[in-house]
Formats: C-alpha cells, structure tokens, sequence
C-alpha cells in the first residue's frame, strides 16, 4: 500500500497531508511500532504533541522505518502551560523527535483560554528560525483566530479542533477558509454513530468500511484528519480511506447528520 500518494492542502510555509496519522495516547513501545506500521503502510503525516509524551517514539519510528524525514509532515504542539517556554519547548522536541525542524508547530489549546498573541509571536519567531515550516493553533475560536491576526498581521496555517459528521458547520468551515486557515479534524470516529443510515448505506455502495466512508467524508470537505490507531489492521483500513470517493449525494447525506 505505500505507493498511495496522499492528496495535500497549500498551507504557508508547505503542503498538509489531508489524511495523518494520530497518536493521542498512544504510549511507550505501542507508539513507536504504530507509527512505524502506519509509515511502513504509507502514511505520510504524523501527529504529536509535547503534551502525549510520545515525542521520542515517534521519532524512533521515524528514524528507523528509512523513509527520507523530508517525506514525512510531522507535527508538534506547544502545551498550553508551557507559554513563556516555547524556544524551550520546541528545542526539546526537535531534541525528542531527531530532527532539526518539524513541518507544522501548534499551539495545543488557548493558554489560560485566552488567544495569547505573545505567545503566537514566539511560533512565528520559531518558524522565522526555521525550527518549524508552519504554524498553527489548535481548539481554537474563530474570534480568537481574529485576535491573533489583528495582533500580528498573520492567520495561523491551520486550526486542529474535533470535527466529525455530527460536528460538520459549513459556516464554521467557511470561517476558516475566508481567513486563509485549514481545519484539521480530531477524534473522528470517537464522536460518530458509525450505524448512522446515511454512513452505512455509503459503505455498503462502495465496500468499505463506516470508518472509511467517514474518514473520507472529511477529505471531501479538505479537512484533514488524523485518526489514530495502534491496530496494524486497523491502520491500514484507515489508508484505504484515499481509494475511493464519495458521490455529491453521500456527502450532502452525511452533512445533514449534523443538524
């Protein structure tokens, strides 16, 4: 399965794997061989986070699997707590993943739920460095995006929050897009009734799985999606998501499990 290509979305700075690769508690020796499944099987984006305290597997896996690091689109977060810290931080998880720059640093969640622009200052001084090639910010509102462009002139490449059928807001997603931003979507499955009518009927048309067709509901939208597994059978389901598409029909179908 690893000549699969992965379609990408322009972002400042590069170009985002739309379907990646989770690792959200994801621990020990079971992180480091998923990731290493997931890249052997041709995933090409993994994300992390200081905060999963799996940095260091991952980046075993990435340094042991022998695909070229320019190949693969890693992404770290800055735990909120860490503002005031982030040369710090980003030097140590460059440190913990073996690498000299990852592709796209996000601030995890909003420090003390404020937009903190001093602290959007310190990733954009990051990236000016070339210890990061994007940034970005992750649950996050449309008003605090707002605060951190009127602040700094810049919109943050991407905002990681969960997304899912049940969440889907195409005014939501227009937001983002007017202000240049892509929306990358957690916890996809977690938050869907996979026996949902519209979902299984998709699945049964194309001989997939609930699973894929809701994976590959948010690449039609160009949310990129992230789901993890530690399941070397189910990784590669996820992969499959890239082998089919779905109609206008199943897509509006899905869209409307979230009114």
């Amino acid at each position: 399965m690893a000549d699969i290509t992965t379609p990408t979305l322009t972002i400042p700075g590069g170009a985002i794997p739309v379907l990646g690769f989770g690792t959200w508690q994801a621990e020990g020796s079971d992180a480091e061989l998923a990731v290493s499944a997931a890249l052997q099987l041709g995933f090409r984006h993994v994300d992390t986070a200081t905060g999963y305290g799996n940095e260091a597997q991952v980046g075993r896996a990435l340094a042991t699997v022998g695909i070229d690091r320019d190949d693969v689109f890693v992404t770290t977060k800055l735990p909120p707590d860490h503002a005031g810290r982030e040369r710090q931080t980003i030097t140590e998880s460059l440190a913990a993943l073996g690498t000299d720059h990852v592709d796209l640093w996000l601030i995890h969640w909003p420090p003390h739920k404020q937009a903190s622009p001093e602290v959007w200052q310190e990733l954009r001084r990051a990236r000016d460095e070339g210890l990061t090639r994007s940034i970005g910010v992750s649950n996050y509102s449309i008003a605090q995006i707002d605060e951190l462009i009127a602040a700094t002139g810049e919109a943050p490449a991407v905002n990681q929050i969960p997304y899912s059928p049940v969440d889907h807001d195409p005014d939501l997603l227009a937001a983002h897009r007017e202000r240049g931003v892509v929306v990358e979507g957690y916890s996809p499955l977690k938050r869907t009734d996979l026996d949902a009518e519209p979902i299984v009927a998709a699945a049964r048309a194309h001989g997939v799985t609930p699973a894929q067709v809701v994976l590959r509901w948010h690449v039609e939208h160009d949310v990129v999606v992230i789901p993890k597994s530690v399941r070397r059978e189910r990784i590669e389901e996820n992969l499959g998501t890239l082998g089919f598409s779905l109609t206008a029909d199943e897509v509006a179908e899905i869209d409307a499990l979230g009114r």
